[in-house]
């Protein structure tokens, strides 16, 4: 256990972090710490210098960050972009074998006349799709390695996680040695930790041999399974936390209390990346969280830990497909238990950090109800601290007044009335609603930023085109034309230098170009 004397660390946080990207690949807790493992071994035994085995460290646990923001796309293609990516560990990706995986998992579930549909579209749009979800997942784990100040060793390297020895990767098609050593590494002990944990060493082995020219480095896949392979032997057993707290003196540095916070808003994003329908709520429920806990009456201290709990509070969501985050309908019983998982998973990305686990308990608390009704653990009001009580209001609130796919927004004074609704049922509490409110009511409309030459129509168009709006449906919601939205889409994406709707929604989250609810209203 990290001891919780000892200040908050970079490698602690990166460390958690790295827990929510295990539930976004549909892998088990940890992954990617055993993975981490396993790729600090392989640049020993490969002569990194420190300063690489420093950089294959935070690599390896950044590496599948991005896999989040690109999720609304494969759920719109494959429906549980889970499936599909815990999936993929099994073959070697490019070519047939990677066409016919792509197609076999596309709109499963559905009826065959809906799957030859789906297949005809996929074929004439869909792969340029895929090709595009590669690169956004690239920029996004970039863009946060940036956000947490690591180095160029690392930012440089996250761009080729998909590129391959053989020069048939994306988005470079880089060849051999032109592909970042360090990365050579990671892509390695990703796979080679799967298969080991799932199949054996053997089957690990089996896998890097069959790879190896083509995948991975094949002097490095030597490395790997050298001695029948023993570097993979006992992976499993291994305190992978530990090892990697301790791990990595050479880029690890103290969290100063002041920067938490903004760091915090790195995980919101991130987990808000999950669908299109909750791009920066994480944000907006710290901000009325916030002033509501003052109104409520609590000190500024305590405000600052409400904030915080509620920046990560909705992290569980990355381990539920967002196939289910995007259906109309009724959800199916599993479906529901699923979702109904989401605190637990919150709480246990959070567990493992002494100095995060102080947040798990309000975060994982914000869908109990005073009554008792509320999950995961039907916990009453009498076991519900103020934070806990005020979360819940709060994101209920804000909830109601996003659009769904199951129902539209609601208006400030209708979301009022539910929430006064609530109290009088018992299921939340009187004082946290009444400082919910005041809050929202005192709030002032916030200014978008001005940043990269956007004009304010361009921010518009920004706002929809990131919810996953079709030019057609911008143009209409705007009363321009498809030409003109689509020229206005052409030349967000040069100002702010990314090439997808994945990329451009994690930009505007970071630099606040996300309009409030009442300003969503008016943009349609």
């Amino acid at each position: 256990m990290t001891d919780p004397s000892r200040p908050l660390r970079l490698a602690e946080l990166v460390a958690s972090l790295s827990l929510a990207t295990d539930l976004g690949l549909g892998q088990p807790q940890e992954h990617v710490l055993r993975q981490t493992v396993l790729a600090v071994r392989l640049a020993e035994a490969a002569g990194l210098s420190e300063a690489d085995r420093a950089a294959a460290y935070y690599v390896s646990l950044l590496a599948w960050v991005g896999c989040v923001a690109d999720s609304p796309e494969m759920a719109r293609w494959f429906g549980d972009d889970l499936r599909i990516r815990a999936d993929s560990y099994d073959i070697d990706k490019t070519g047939l074998p990677m066409m016919a995986f792509l197609l076999g998992h596309l709109a499963e579930g559905a009826s065959p006349l809906r799957r030859i549909s789906v297949t005809g579209r996929f074929l004439a749009g869909g792969v340029r799709d895929t090709m595009d979800s590669f690169l956004t997942h690239c920029r996004t784990a970039a863009d946060i390695a940036e956000r947490l100040d690591l180095p160029a060793t690392v930012r440089g390297a996250l761009p080729q996680a998909f590129e391959r020895w053989d020069g048939r990767g994306v988005p470079g098609g880089l060849r051999g040695e032109a592909i970042i050593r360090v990365m050579r590494v990671v892509h390695i002990a990703d796979d080679a930790e799967v298969h080991a944990r799932v199949g054996g060493v053997d089957a690990a082995v089996r896998m890097l041999r069959s790879r190896s020219g083509t995948e991975f480095d094949p002097e490095l896949v030597e490395l790997c399974i050298r001695g029948d392979g023993a570097m993979l032997d006992g992976l499993d057993q291994v305190d992978a936390w530990q090892q990697v707290i301790d791990g990595c003196a050479a880029l690890d540095r103290p969290i100063p209390a002041a920067e938490l916070t903004d760091v915090l808003a790195v995980f919101a994003d991130y987990s808000d990346a999950k669908a299109t329908w909750f791009l920066g709520h994480s944000r907006a429920v710290a901000d009325l969280a916030d002033a509501a806990a003052r109104e409520y009456g609590l000190s500024a201290e305590q405000a600052v830990t409400v904030r915080r709990a509620a920046l990560v509070c909705r992290l569980g969501t990355i381990g539920v497909s967002t196939g289910i985050w995007n259906k109309p309908g009724p959800l199916t019983a599993s479906e529901r238990e699923r979702v109904r998982m989401v605190p637990y998973l919150t709480e246990r990305v959070l567990a493992r950090s002494p100095h995060l686990a102080a947040l798990a308990g309000p975060a994982s608390m914000v869908y109990e109800r005073m009554d008792g009704s509320g999950y995961p653990r039907g916990l009453t009001g009498s076991m519900l601290p103020p934070a806990a009580r005020i979360l819940a209001a709060a994101q209920m609130f804000r909830a109601l007044g996003e659009q769904r796919p199951h129902r539209p927004a609601m208006a400030p004074d209708e979301r009022a009335r539910v929430l006064r609704a609530e109290v009088t049922a018992g299921r939340l509490d009187g004082d946290a609603v009444a400082a919910v409110l005041a809050a929202a009511q005192g709030r002032r409309p916030r200014k978008r930023a001005q940043i990269a030459g956007l004009t304010a129509r361009e921010l518009d168009v920004l706002a929809l085109l990131v919810r996953g709006r079709s030019t057609r449906e911008i143009a209409h919601a705007l009363g321009i034309s498809p030409r003109t939205a689509g020229s206005h889409v052409e030349h967000i994406y040069t100002k702010i230098g990314v090439h997808s709707r994945g990329s451009a929604a994690v930009f505007a989250m970071r630099h606040g170009l996300l309009p409030d609810e009442d300003q969503a209203e008016k943009i349609g």
